[in-house]
């Protein structure tokens, strides 16, 4: 039966767009037919006609509800499915990030270089055996207590650039936004005094400009993007009937924003916490790197050496230990 009538679907829909003054107006049209070309109204008589327009409307009434009560039920099933997404997705990443910090980066090496490695403990292993025998030099009982410095101007501050909020955005007067590696969540409040429902926003996507607003009103973000996003992969809600949230999904999931709009004013990239962002989907190579800086920082915090100036000590060390003719004392290093 339905697919009966959806047939006629097309040429109504016609019908109905060219009739500007609504559903009166197409009715009107409709009633105006049957009255010239068909026999309805005095073929069975007034009060016959009258029940059969009566009965197929209270036909008609009773289905449009099931059919907007069966809408309206799938719309909150495809919300609670989303927001069920969205809480499990925070719940990974929350996971993740407690991983990442009770556990040490894990950085990959080559056979060569784990060979190297090996090489360099075994004669580790031998020298500190001489040094325990009373062949230990004075360079190197210096080493300990004077670790060579390493001037660090990453913790500088940029007095033209904002410090990331929690979430390695910015908060700014009309719209605040977050982002990680993988892409950029975006809060626009609405402070018209109405609540919204989804047919009042408006929100246009394009490859590297955005578009938020809503209807009858002057558009809230309008402007060019810094980076490209992937449209397939970009959706909103509304949250609260007052908020306009908006996901959108980096083209590039190598590179941290500095602002969302071009004439935002810019973030301070090296103020951004790596560790908000979600890593688990990010290839080897990648992953090692991000967790290289997740590394640093950590051990910038707590006052320790970074993995690069590690390594530059050791082959310090090294050094000293393979010269033990040479006076190291009085050297500075900086």
């Amino acid at each position: 039966m339905a697919e009966n009538q959806e047939r006629f679907d097309g040429i109504l829909l016609s019908m109905a767009q060219q009739h500007k003054g609504g559903v009166l107006e197409f009715l009107d049209t409709i009633f105006s037919f049957m009255a010239r070309k068909t026999d309805f109204f005095i073929g069975a008589g007034e009060e016959k006609a009258k029940k059969t327009v009566m009965e197929t409307f209270e036909k008609w009434n009773q289905e449009s509800k099931q059919i907007h009560q069966q809408q309206e039920k799938l719309k909150i099933e495809k919300e609670k499915k989303h927001q069920e997404r969205l809480a499990a997705k925070k719940r990974e990443e929350e996971e993740y990030i407690k991983k990442m910090k009770d556990e040490p980066a894990i950085v990959e090496i080559t056979d060569e270089e784990a060979e190297k490695m090996k090489e360099e403990q075994r004669k580790k292993q031998q020298q500190a055996s001489e040094l325990n025998n009373g062949d230990k030099t004075n360079e190197e009982n210096k080493l300990d207590d004077d670790q060579p410095a390493v001037k660090d101007n990453d913790d500088e501050d940029d007095p033209n650039k904002l410090k990331p909020n929690s979430g390695n955005g910015c908060d700014l007067p009309n719209y605040s936004w977050t982002q990680t590696l993988d892409e950029i969540e975006l809060k626009v409040p609405v402070r018209l005094g109405i609540k919204l429902k989804s047919r009042d926003v408006v929100v246009n996507f394009q490859k590297k400009h955005l578009q938020v607003g809503v209807k009858g009103h002057p558009f809230i973000i309008d402007g060019d993007l810094y980076n490209e996003i992937k449209l397939e992969d970009c959706f909103w809600v509304i949250q609260d009937a007052v908020m306009i949230v908006i996901t959108m999904t980096k083209h590039n999931k190598m590179d941290w924003w500095n602002k969302l709009i071009t004439t935002d004013p810019e973030l301070n990239t090296r103020k951004i916490n790596p560790e908000s962002s979600k890593l688990s989907d990010l290839d080897g190579e990648t992953r090692s790197m991000v967790e290289k800086m997740m590394y640093d920082q950590r051990q910038k915090e707590m006052g320790l050496p970074t993995s690069e100036q590690q390594q530059k000590q050791e082959m310090l060390k090294k050094f000293m230990a393979q010269h033990p003719e040479m006076d190291f004392s009085k050297c500075k290093f900086g």
